[in-house]
């Protein structure tokens, strides 16, 4: 495996510690990580939504991400952008999720 992949998974991985305090399933399961862009310079871009427009958890859920994502090596800086389009739902998530929560 190169060493971007390398650095691509553990991205993913600090991803899976991050929660919304109001649901009991990480960011990236529930489907809130629409992309993630590092470059050669470590430069970090990820665009990512939320369950709702007005989660009032925005500001605590994108410092842990950038925080978190910074501790991985090969990382630089982080710029999270907030989106949403398209407008995230329920069939995001991953399976394991939907168990979580109940929906499947």
């Amino acid at each position: 495996m190169n060493e971007f992949l390398q650095t691509e998974e553990k991205i993913v991985k600090m991803l899976k510690t991050v929660f919304d305090p109001e649901i009991p399933v990480n960011i990236y399961d529930l489907g809130l990580i629409y992309s993630i862009d590092l470059d050669e310079n470590g430069q970090l871009e990820i665009d990512m939504t939320l369950t709702a427009p007005n989660c009032p958890a925005v500001d605590f859920i994108v410092e842990d991400v950038r925080m978190k994502v910074l501790s991985v090596e090969g990382v630089n800086d982080v710029n999270v952008n907030i989106v949403f389009e398209p407008a995230w739902d329920k069939s995001m998530m991953s399976e394991e999720a939907q168990l979580e929560l109940g929906f499947l």
